[in-house]
């Protein structure tokens, strides 16, 4: 069975036969894996009454530890975003009483963003649908195909400047 990009190679590779397309193939289906799977992400952080942003947000709290706190600067470097859209992200969050805004004890300027019981509770829940939905959608791989294509992801994202701090 063929996938689209198996289309668009072989459109290639009959209009452009000089061209090697293999890269092509790769980068395509990774960008039509990465849009095919966010929705399927999203559908499942909605039965819990999140977007996908506020669930990532509670997630970063969450597996921070106890006390399960963050500056909001940690929080939009952990996930890449502007200190302005984690800004409005923390704010939807706190009026809904998932996450609380206190004084930081070690910087007098500063904020701490912690998770209140409720934020803890529907995040544990939520991230237990989470890691089902997600075993779901790798169901088509076997657990090997999962770990090679675990490790090869990674050895890509690293050459792309991707490396933990």
């Amino acid at each position: 069975m063929q996938d689209r990009i198996d289309r668009i190679l072989a459109q290639w590779n009959r209009e452009r036969p000089d061209l090697d397309t293999s890269a092509m193939g790769l980068v395509g289906r990774i960008q039509r894996a990465a849009a095919a799977l966010r929705p399927r992400l999203d559908d499942t952080h909605g039965l819990s009454g999140l977007a996908g942003e506020s669930f990532d947000v509670l997630a970063s709290l969450r597996r921070s530890g106890r006390p399960y706190q963050l500056s909001p600067t940690q929080l939009y470097r952990e996930m890449m975003l502007t200190s302005g859209a984690m800004t409005n992200r923390i704010d939807r969050l706190e009026e809904a009483g998932l996450v609380l805004r206190r004084p930081d004890p070690q910087d007098r300027r500063g904020t701490l963003v912690r998770l209140t019981a409720k934020g803890k509770a529907l995040i544990d829940a939520a991230s237990t649908q989470h890691v089902a939905n997600e075993e779901r959608l790798l169901a088509a791989l076997s657990a090997r195909e999962q770990l090679q294509l675990g490790e090869l992801l990674r050895k890509l994202l690293l050459s792309l400047g991707d490396a933990a701090d």
